[in-house]
């Protein structure tokens, strides 16, 4: 029988949905059932002066590789913008509640 990844056990080592390297501005991870949502600072690009407000990409993978769940900003709140498999998903409200713990109080890398 074949072992199926985790796609938490890879981490940030791997693409992000839009193909750039996972480790690339990689805040964390957080899970809610078999979907492992990964959480990234797109811009400005961390470490970087670049002027604006940060926006942040959240991907989820359940195991058939990483797909866009939303992008937001945080500037005054988040606005999140959805792919459209997930606008109006239930557990849109716990998402964002989850991304924003995660910039507050980013994993150790």
């Amino acid at each position: 029988m074949a072992r199926t990844a985790n796609p938490a056990d890879e981490g940030p080592y791997h693409l992000r949905s839009d193909g750039e390297p996972g480790i690339d501005g990689h805040l964390g991870h957080f899970r809610r059932g078999p979907a492992v949502f990964s959480l990234y600072q797109v811009s400005p690009v961390p470490h970087r002066y670049t002027p604006g407000p940060p926006e942040y990409l959240i991907d989820v993978d359940d195991g058939a590789g990483a797909r866009e769940c939303c992008r937001f900003t945080n500037d005054p709140a988040p606005e999140p913008m959805w792919n459209r498999n997930w606008n109006g998903d239930e557990w849109c409200d716990w998402i964002i509640d989850q991304a924003l713990a995660l910039i507050a109080n980013p994993d150790d890398q």
